[in-house]
């Protein structure tokens, strides 16, 4: 209650164009007492606060996210661009010795680091407008994850008063992500290097830092040297078998499962290894590997991380997916979603709350009622299944 009060408070000064409100008034004086305990000077403070207001658009933002809302095909499609392979190329030549000396670092092949600047930024292109300490500062007052957007704030204001940084470069996006790589502040803090020994760690104004600090964030994360992140592989008809990123079978397994490359060859690659079905069987699968993990933390959709690495696919020469997309099987707005872990809640297959956001829990209790059902049981979260779930009716 205390958010939503806040929240609209925010909405209505900012409408208004009127000085913040006391709510948000009274948060900053908080946030000023907590950035004093983790070391960041009253000095640094209030020159990034100075005459901030907060920015309601940001909640806005946070319901609309692509990678959640776009149909996977429509996704892939413009983060996998014939222009962004294109442009990729000219990157991989154009910063050839940089990404040599990453790869030799850091253990990251150079295709995989430039697909992430390409997915993050297109190349730098894209790197955001907002003011971050602007648009942290809201959502560490309102909004449902005010704990977490605080510690990004707080890890802001310590780039800014490293000098890293200067104060007016600092933006990005509605999130507080920002430069070439989109980091996070505190991804910044873990994982940012000067790649180009000039002192200072950069993401907006060097290339090389940018580059550096991506391969060393996938290292970090638990990148394997020499190892693919997985490939395309076909299903056997009507499919039944387990599915998931957390599923991981040996390869063996899968194997004897029937799932084969989309030409029919064996499987290859050390497992163990998971099927990765994110249009449910009727559309593209993959097998990924412990690699694909490292690219799925850096933002934690399916979709996302499936564009990085079909996009470094396609800069090492690969080509494009063999499989059909499910086009006809629309994928479900955010009030459908809900509409349909409802259906799921009230038919025993999901504990919870319906909040919209088709996570792990979702998936499993798809796939439950799915096989209930007499339908694959693919996890996929489509039109089709909220139809099947009317269809079903109430609960006897």
């Amino acid at each position: 209650m205390r958010s939503a009060l806040a929240f609209l408070a925010v909405v209505l000064a900012v409408t208004a164009r009127a000085e913040p409100p006391t709510a948000f008034a009274g948060c900053i004086a908080e946030l000023r007492t907590e950035a004093a305990a983790k070391g960041i000077t009253v000095k640094t403070f209030d020159a990034a606060l100075a005459g901030v207001e907060p920015d309601p658009t940001v909640i806005d933002a946070m319901e609309t996210q692509p990678e959640f809302e776009t149909p996977i095909w429509d996704y892939l499609a413009t983060l996998v661009s014939d222009k962004r392979i294109s442009e990729g190329q000219v990157r991989l030549m154009t910063w050839s010795p940089t990404l040599a000396r990453a790869e030799q670092q850091y253990g990251v092949d150079r295709f995989t680091i430039v697909a992430v600047w390409g997915v993050e930024s297109d190349y730098g292109r894209i790197m955001g407008k907002r003011s971050l300490v602007r648009s942290l500062a809201t959502i560490s007052c309102a909004g449902t994850r005010q704990k977490y957007f605080r510690g990004e704030l707080m890890a802001a204001l310590q780039i800014l008063q490293a000098g890293d940084v200067k104060p007016d470069a600092l933006r990005g996006s509605w999130a507080g992500a920002f430069g070439h790589t989109q980091f996070m502040p505190s991804t910044f803090q873990r994982s940012a290097v000067d790649f180009d020994g000039d002192g200072r760690r950069d993401l907006i104004d060097s290339v090389p830092d940018a580059l550096g600090s991506v391969a060393n964030y996938l290292k970090r994360a638990g990148w394997t040297p020499g190892q693919v992140w997985g490939y395309e592989v076909r299903l056997p008809k009507d499919y039944q078998g387990p599915s998931g990123r957390h599923s991981r079978q040996p390869m063996d397994e899968w194997t004897r499962l029937g799932v084969t490359r989309p030409d029919g060859g064996a499987l290859t690659g050390e497992g163990p290894a998971a099927l990765l079905l994110p249009a449910g069987t009727r559309g593209p699968a993959f097998i990924v590997f412990k690699n694909f993990d490292a690219i799925h933390s850096y933002n934690a959709s399916e979709s996302y991380a499936l564009a990085i690495a079909h996009l470094s696919d396609r800069l090492r020469g690969l080509g494009p997916l063999k499989g059909s997309w499910p086009v006809d099987d629309p994928v479900l707005s955010r009030t459908e979603r809900r509409e349909l872990q409802e259906k799921l809640i009230e038919r025993g297959f999901l504990a919870g709350d319906a909040d919209g956001i088709v996570g792990s829990r979702t998936v499993a209790a798809v796939k439950a009622f799915q096989a209930s059902a007499g339908l694959p049981s693919d996890g996929y979260a489509s039109a089709s299944v909220l139809k099947a779930l009317k269809d079903a009716g109430a609960p006897k």
